[in-house]
C-alpha cells in the first residue's frame, strides 16, 4: 500500500480535514490497511503476527466520524506495538495514553460537530475498549448517522424481547457489561451481542 492508496480510500470514509492527519499517521508507522464488510461484533481490529506486516481492518459500513474514531483507535494498537511489541495489555494504560495523544489533534470543531466533540473529548479522559460501552457516546454517534437515528438499538429493549439482525432472529438475555447474551431462535445457540446494536423488527414475542 502506497500512501496515494490510503488517502484515496480514507476521503471516502472520514471528515476531510481528517485526511491528511490520518494518512501522516500511516506514514510515521505503516500497515496494511483493509476495510471490512460489516461485523456485528467489532468496528476495526488491530493484528499483528510475529513474520508478518501488521494489519488494520475497519468496517467500510461506518459512518464517518466512527470511521475516524476506529482507525485512530486500531493506530493506537500499532503505535504501541511498535514501542512495547508484546509486552502491553491490549487496553491497558499504554494504549490509553497513546490513542489520547493520537486523537488529540482531531478534537476539534473542525473536524467534530460541537455536541459530538464535547462527549467525546469526556469519553477520552479514560478512553473504554470498546467505544460502544460510552452510551452517552454511542446515542450520539448513531443520531449523526441517518441510517441508525431512528432505529432502535438493543439496549432499549426489554429482556425477553425478540429482534431481527441480520436477517437472523434472537431472543435478549441477561446484559453482561457491554453485551447481551442472546439466544439465536432457529439454533438455540447463545451470542454475545453489543448492547448498542441497532436491531430490526423487534417483538416481544413470536411463539
Amino acid at each position: 500500500m502506497t500512501s496515494l492508496v490510503l488517502r484515496n480510500l480514507l476521503e471516502q470514509h472520514i471528515p476531510a480535514s481528517a485526511v491528511n492527519y490520518c494518512v501522516e499517521l500511516w506514514v510515521q508507522k505503516p500497515f496494511l490497511f483493509k476495510l471490512s464488510k460489516k461485523r456485528t461484533s467489532k468496528s476495526g481490529d488491530f493484528t499483528c503476527i510475529q513474520g508478518r506486516n501488521p494489519r488494520i481492518t475497519i468496517n467500510k459500513d461506518l459512518h464517518p466520524f466512527e470511521f475516524l474514531i476506529t482507525y485512530v483507535h486500531e493506530a493506537a494498537h500499532h503505535h504501541v506495538h511498535k514501542n512495547y511489541g508484546f509486552r502491553a495489555e491490549a487496553h491497558g494504560t499504554e494504549w490509553k495514553r497513546t490513542f489520547q495523544e493520537l486523537l488529540a489533534p482531531l478534537l476539534t470543531e473542525n473536524v467534530f460537530p460541537k455536541d459530538l466533540l464535547g462527549c467525546l473529548s469526556q469519553h477520552m479522559s479514560n478512553p473504554k475498549a470498546s467505544t460502544y460501552s460510552d452510551s452517552d457516546l454511542t446515542k450520539l454517534l448513531r443520531s449523526k448517522d441517518p441510517r441508525t437515528a431512528m432505529a432502535t438499538l438493543l439496549s432499549e429493549l426489554p429482556e425477553g424481547s425478540v429482534f431481527d439482525l441480520n436477517g437472523r432472529w434472537f431472543k435478549k438475555g441477561k446484559l453482561q457489561r457491554t453485551r447481551v447474551l442472546c439466544l439465536e431462535v432457529k439454533s438455540k445457540r447463545q451470542f454475545l451481542v453489543p448492547a448498542d446494536v441497532p436491531v430490526g423488527h423487534a417483538q416481544l414475542s413470536i411463539f
